[in-house]
């Protein structure tokens, strides 16, 4: 914990002065409280809260630092390690990214979204690990349908999914992002099967993006009334009509009649393209550090990203009590996955698959890396230095010694005694 609060501190002050120095934990420490006091929590949120409250702060202790060059003290407090923190992702992330470096093949690799239609959102509030694993299901099954199927490819893909809940305005928005591989292995093992190739464009493609919607739709709502015989669904708020089953079944008719979102990107360029990708996206919370711009009188104002309007960078000014309440959207189940594997990607085979696929592809293995420090891993990837003296930024920080954590007060157990 101790070398990312330093790598953070270091980014914020001597590497990247454009960022903002406002961070989620400074909302939620001005505003948790009240926040608490006027909603109830899940046990999962009550978690989250403290840790990001905490994060960096003395309450959680950290290491005494002192510069060899100017001899300036710095104390670093320790990052909470909560998965939903902006600020304690960066060494998760590039540990991450270098192992999954070692599963890339020289192929073209496709990205596809597939996104749930808003009026699943109640529903999923109620029901968040249910929905989300229907959501994975759902995808990673329409995608190795029509990988299997003889007319697209006939071949078993390898998918990495990343399941996000959250749109530009950090309200509910789910969906997951898919990499997928431009080919898959034969049945039998013995071929490499290359995705097609427009024989207009000469630009190969995945399949036919239309005809995944319609596919994926049909899956997801089979599971989902599924589940609904098997009564694991919860049913609370607005959501309570739907516990009748004429009312539910009313409800899947009108997902039925709706267009779900399945979109294909940009086929990225190759495996660097893939990679760069990846470490943007796969540790990201509902909004980053780098996008508050400022707090005060009970209000938070961020950057977001207007996709109606092309994409252009506004601002948005919410309530403090609405933006924790969008943000609590997110906190995922404890113990949930949101990285998945699929095809020949799956934890089970990956290894001796991937092998099988480099040997059809005359592909070499990457050399073995010998296991790096977080010191190392940020100055190789990040390119950050996290010894610099953020005061100076000429000398080094040197360890001086620990910060203990502020001792628990003991639970009262009556009023106080007096003193004889």
């Amino acid at each position: 914990m101790v070398y990312e609060s330093v790598a953070f501190m270091c980014k914020t002050t001597n590497q990247g002065k454009q960022r903002s120095s406002l961070t989620v934990g400074d909302i939620i420490r001005r505003y948790g409280d009240h926040y608490r006091q006027t909603h109830r929590l899940c046990p999962e949120q009550n978690r989250a809260l403290d840790a990001i409250a905490s994060c960096r702060t003395a309450a959680l202790g950290g290491h005494l630092y002192r510069c060899d060059h100017c001899g300036a003290e710095v104390p670093v407090y320790n990052s909470c390690d909560n998965r939903h923190c902006p600020t304690c992702q960066t060494i998760a992330r590039l540990r991450w990214v270098e192992a999954r470096q070692a599963d890339l093949l020289p192929i073209p690799y496709f990205h596809v979204v597939f996104t749930l239609p808003h009026e699943l959102n109640s529903l999923a509030q109620g029901n968040p690990a249910l929905l989300y694993t229907l959501l994975f299901h759902a995808a990673a099954e329409t995608l190795k349908t029509f990988g299997r199927d003889l007319k697209h490819l006939g071949a078993e893909l390898g998918i990495v999914m990343v399941l996000h809940t959250w749109g530009q305005n950090i309200g509910q928005h789910i969906h997951v992002h898919c990499i997928v591989t431009g080919g898959g292995l034969s049945r039998d093992g013995e071929r490499w099967i290359p995705c097609k190739t427009n024989p207009k464009s000469k630009k190969v493609f995945l399949f036919p993006v239309k005809a995944l919607s319609p596919v994926f739709r049909r899956k997801f709502l089979d599971e989902l009334r599924e589940a609904f015989d098997e009564d694991k669904l919860h049913f609370a708020g607005s959501t309570t009509p739907l516990a009748q089953r004429h009312r539910f079944n009313a409800f899947i008719r009108t997902l039925k009649g709706k267009d779900w979102v399945v979109y294909a990107k940009r086929p990225f360029a190759g495996p660097e393209q893939v990679i760069r990708y990846l470490s943007a996206y796969t540790h990201r919370v509902a909004i980053g550090n780098h996008r508050l711009l400022n707090i005060g009188h009970h209000r938070v104002r961020f950057l977001y990203k207007d996709y109606a309007d092309g994409a252009r960078k506004k601002s948005m000014s919410l309530s403090a009590n609405e933006f924790i309440r969008r943000f609590l959207l997110h906190i995922l189940p404890t113990r949930f996955m949101r990285l998945r594997y699929y095809g020949f990607l799956g934890n089970r085979y990956r290894h001796d698959k991937i092998a099988r696929c480099r040997e059809l592809l005359g592909a070499r293995a990457p050399e073995p890396r010998e296991q790096e420090s977080p010191v190392e891993l940020l100055q190789r990837i990040a390119n950050i230095d996290i010894t610099l003296c953020p005061v100076c930024g000429k000398g080094h920080l040197q360890l001086l010694g620990n910060i203990l954590p502020p001792p628990l007060l003991p639970p009262t157990t009556g009023p106080p005694q007096p003193v004889r």
